[in-house]
């Protein structure tokens, strides 16, 4: 089975809703010596409010075996619409975060990042 394309993951996320760029800002090193372990904050705008927070947050990649790399659900109780992580990346390439929000909207954000020493790399041969 063939790997899925960045778009169709976000797709699967986010369905046909229109993903409109901005409000997700992605923390990450442009420039990374070892793919292994890469750390990443997802922040996104948001007042947190009763009426107006983030449901879910997705994170994709371009280029490693798998292009969904983790999805984390939101509640009111989380303060902040904020996630970190690490992850591996198998080569230089784009990092891609989706936010949803409570109104049903989808909000994107993107960073390349330049790997030197590769992840990931038995699936990439």
């Amino acid at each position: 089975m063939a790997r899925p394309s960045l778009q169709e993951a976000v797709q699967e996320f986010a369905g046909s809703a229109d993903i409109r760029s901005g409000r997700v800002h992605l923390d990450i090193p442009p420039l990374v010596e070892n793919g292994n372990t890469v750390g990443v904050t997802v922040t996104v705008e948001s007042p947190m409010t009763a009426s107006d927070h983030v449901r879910r947050i997705a994170l994709f990649n371009e280029k490693n075996p798998q292009a969904g790399v983790a999805i984390f659900h939101l509640g009111l109780r989380s303060g902040q619409a904020k996630v970190s992580t690490r992850i591996r990346l198998a080569a230089s390439q784009t990092v891609m975060a989706v936010a949803e929000l409570s109104d049903g909207s989808f909000w994107s954000g993107e960073a390349k990042v330049i790997v030197t020493l590769a992840a990931c790399v038995e699936d990439l041969l």
